[in-house]
C-alpha cells in the first residue's frame, strides 16, 4: 500500500470518495479521502495519467467532473484503487501528492441548484402520525402509494462544520389563540442521508426504477435541521416552509453509488403494491449504519441514537422515478433528502421529536443536563459507514455547533 490507512477507516480501498477541500498553499480542489489523508487530483494530473480534460479537477465544485459520465469517474475511482495498493506505481515516492485531511479545509462538493427532500421511513411517519393525529390513523392515505417530498430550499445547505444560528419565527403557544415571534424552542436535528444526481435530464423527460442508478452519481450524509414549534404552526395548508429552510448539513464526501454496491439489501415490502412505474427489480436499499451524537458546550459527546439506512420504506430508484414522472428536470448536483431515518426500537430514532417523544421523555446526557430539544451551544454529530465481509466504506462525519439566535 502507498499509504498507511488506518483498521476500521471510513475511507478504506474500497471506498475512494470525491470532495472539494483547500490548504495554506493549495487553491480549493478536487481530492479523494484515503486513511487520513486526501489525495490531491489536480497534483495527479499532473503526471498526465488522465485521459480527459483535467481542469474539471480544479473547479471550486465536482459538478463539471461528474458532468464527464460514470464511464470516466468509476475509471477514476479503479485507476486510484490500483495506484495505491500497487508500489510501483505512479504515486509511489510521491509524498506531495498527499496532504493530511487534519491540514484541510473541506468545501461543499457540488454545487446544489435544488433540493428536495422525502418522508420515506415508515417508522419516522407512524411516530409522528401517532403523536400529531389518531395513533389508529398515523400515516396518511397517500404514504404507501407515493414516496411523499416537498421541495426545499438549496441556498441554506452548507458543508460540515458550518455553525448555524438558532431560526426565529412565529410559533402558537399552548392555550393561546395568537401566535408570538422569537427564537425557536424546539430545534430538532433529522438523521437523513442524501443522494446527488450526476445527468441531467430534459423538461418532459422521466427517469424509470431501472435507470435512476445511472443518474445518481453518490451519498453524503444530511442533517435537516428542523424548528418544530415554527413548523407545527406553519405547516397547514401548504407545508414546510421558514422551519426547514434556514440550514440544512452535508457531509463533504461524496461516497459513489459503486463504492455501496456491496452492501446492498432487501427493503420493506412494500404493501399495498405500488403502481407500475413505482416498481422495480434487484436489491435497491443500502446496509448503513448510522448514528447521531450530541455534544453539549465543553462537554464530550454522546451517542443518542443508533439507526440503519435500509430502514427505508421508499428507496432511492423510486424516489427518482416519482420525482420525474410528470416530467420535472433534474440536474447534475441536485441533492435529494431520504427524509428521517428511524428504525423500529426507541434508540434507532432519528430525531429529538422521537427519541423525547415532543418533550415528554427528555434524555439524560451526561453531564447531568436533559434534552427535549437541542440547546445552544449543542454539536449535532452524525456518522455512517457500511460494513460487510472485511470491507468498510464510510462517510465520515457532518457536524454542527448551534449558536444562539441572531
Amino acid at each position: 500500500m502507498i499509504i498507511n490507512i488506518p483498521e476500521n477507516s471510513d475511507f478504506s480501498i474500497h471506498n475512494i470518495p470525491f470532495g472539494i477541500f483547500s490548504t495554506a498553499d493549495r487553491s480549493p480542489r478536487a481530492g479523494v479521502a484515503i486513511g487520513e489523508h486526501i489525495l490531491d487530483l489536480v497534483a495527479v494530473a499532473e503526471l498526465d495519467v488522465f485521459d480527459f480534460n483535467t481542469a474539471v479537477l480544479e473547479k471550486e465544485v465536482l459538478n463539471d467532473f461528474i458532468s464527464l459520465g460514470k464511464t470516466i469517474t468509476n475509471r477514476v475511482r479503479k485507476d486510484i484503487r490500483h495506484w495505491l495498493q500497487d508500489e510501483d506505481s505512479v504515486l509511489a515516492g510521491k509524498p506531495e501528492l498527499f496532504v493530511l485531511q487534519s491540514e484541510a479545509q473541506m468545501h461543499m462538493p457540488v454545487y446544489i441548484g435544488d433540493y428536495t427532500d422525502f418522508y420515506s421511513s415508515i417508522e419516522h411517519a407512524t411516530n409522528v402520525g401517532t403523536m400529531f393525529r389518531d395513533p389508529a390513523k398515523a400515516l396518511m392515505p397517500n404514504w404507501k402509494h407515493i414516496p411523499v417530498g416537498y421541495h426545499g430550499r438549496a441556498s441554506s445547505i452548507v458543508v460540515s462544520g458550518e455553525a448555524i444560528h438558532r431560526p426565529k419565527g412565529q410559533t402558537l403557544p399552548k392555550d393561546s389563540d395568537a401566535p408570538v415571534f422569537g427564537p425557536s424552542q424546539r430545534l430538532d436535528f433529522e438523521l437523513e442521508m442524501g443522494f446527488i444526481t450526476g445527468k441531467n435530464t430534459s423538461l418532459g423527460q422521466s427517469v424509470s426504477t431501472d435507470e435512476a442508478e445511472d443518474y445518481i452519481f453518490g451519498m453524503v450524509l444530511l442533517n435537516d435541521w428542523s424548528a418544530r414549534d415554527i413548523q407545527k404552526w406553519e405547516y397547514v395548508p401548504l407545508g414546510p416552509f421558514l422551519a426547514k429552510n434556514f440550514a440544512s448539513h452535508i457531509s463533504p464526501w461524496i461516497v459513489t453509488l459503486e463504492a455501496l454496491d456491496p452492501f446492498r439489501v432487501s427493503g420493506p415490502e412494500q404493501n399495498p403494491k405500488v403502481l407500475p412505474y413505482l416498481e422495480f427489480e434487484g436489491t435497491k436499499n443500502y446496509n448503513i449504519n448510522l448514528e447521531v451524537g450530541i455534544a453539549p458546550e465543553n462537554t464530550e459527546e454522546q451517542i443518542v441514537c443508533n439507526s440503519n439506512f435500509k430502514y427505508m420504506y421508499w428507496n432511492m430508484a423510486q424516489q427518482l422515478a416519482h420525482h420525474t414522472i410528470n416530467g420535472c428536470n433534474i440536474n447534475i448536483g441536485d441533492l435529494y433528502g431520504s427524509g428521517t431515518i428511524s428504525g423500529k426500537d426507541e434508540n434507532s430514532y432519528g430525531s429529538m421529536l422521537e427519541l423525547a417523544w415532543m418533550g415528554t421523555k427528555p434524555l439524560k446526557m451526561n453531564d447531568g443536563s436533559e434534552r427535549k430539544f437541542i440547546q445552544d451551544g449543542d454539536t449535532v454529530i452524525m456518522r455512517g459507514y457500511a460494513e460487510k465481509d472485511g470491507k468498510r466504506v464510510g462517510f465520515g462525519e457532518v457536524s454542527a455547533k448551534v449558536l444562539p439566535a441572531k
